[in-house]
């Protein structure tokens, strides 16, 4: 429905907002409800495996269930230095649910908002340029970022509770520079606690920030491609997919290492 590339683009970039005039506090609808959706679509189909597992028969899905879950297990083996029960399936739900966003770049792109805009037409009389639905959630910095401030806030959980409360405020003064005499660890401290701030604060914007700009990198070079005669879409537009399944899958593994590391670092001591 744009009049130009300039519109076509900015129409699908832009959210579906709940409320645009609350700013900061408005919801993006699309992001939120394609996150739920896919996350219920997860936990859907593995529970589904775990209750029909056969050991004489299996098929293929729970065939790929078990390579999936071997692959996270393996690495957090590996990776993840302390005892925890919650960490597998932490690992596990962070890979799946974040390929499963990153995977939704690779419908047409005109595909879904179309769609919206058909039904915002034909059941509220909404005109279809006003309908704006985007289907990468994690193509949206509110969604990484809120993600990422979940895992900041598991490290400092773990951190206490390997630690203690006191352990972890005396690491927050203490680590990186340590020194043996009183006056040195007093003076030490106030440096220490920046550093720690800062580590801290890197943690969760690393994250959320390298799968923001990978994924909205991708959708903005499909939006690009769409521009193009039809035909040149497909010569250009095949290979890219093909490419950006990588990206999604190495992404979505990226984020759930990182995690494993992080949450690795918290609980060994410093």
């Amino acid at each position: 429905m744009a009049s130009n590339a300039t519109d076509y683009i900015k129409h699908h970039l832009t959210f579906w907002n709940s409320d645009p005039s609350a700013g900061f506090w408005s919801l993006h609808v699309d992001t939120f409800s394609i996150s739920l959706v896919l996350g219920f679509l997860f936990a859907g189909v593995f529970a589904m495996v775990a209750r029909r597992a056969s050991i004489e028969a299996p098929g293929r899905l729970q065939l790929f269930v078990e390579m999936i879950v071997e692959m996270v297990q393996t690495q957090v083996r590996e990776v993840f230095h302390g005892k925890s029960k919650m960490i597998a399936p932490l690992a596990l739900t962070i890979f799946c649910w974040v390929f499963l966003m990153n995977f939704m770049d690779l419908f047409p792109v005109d595909l879904f908002p179309m769609i919206a805009q058909w039904i915002g037409y034909a059941f509220f009389g909404m005109e279809p340029h006003h309908v704006y639905f985007r289907v990468v959630p994690s193509a949206d910095v509110n969604a990484t970022f809120a993600m990422s401030l979940s895992v900041l806030i598991l490290i400092v959980g773990f951190s206490i509770k390997a630690k203690g409360l006191g352990g972890w405020g005396k690491e927050l003064l203490t680590a990186p520079f340590h020194s043996s005499n009183p006056i040195g660890a007093i003076i030490l401290a106030p440096l220490n606690f920046a550093f720690q701030l800062v580590e801290l604060a890197a943690k969760p914007i690393s994250l959320s920030l390298r799968l923001f700009g990978n994924l909205y990198a991708g959708e903005l070079i499909f939006i690009l491609i769409a521009l193009l005669p039809w035909g040149l879409q497909w010569v250009l537009g095949a290979p890219w997919a093909i490419f950006h399944i990588l990206i999604i899958t190495l992404q979505a593994f990226v984020f759930m290492m990182l995690t494993i590391v992080y949450l690795s670092l918290a609980v060994e001591a410093h």
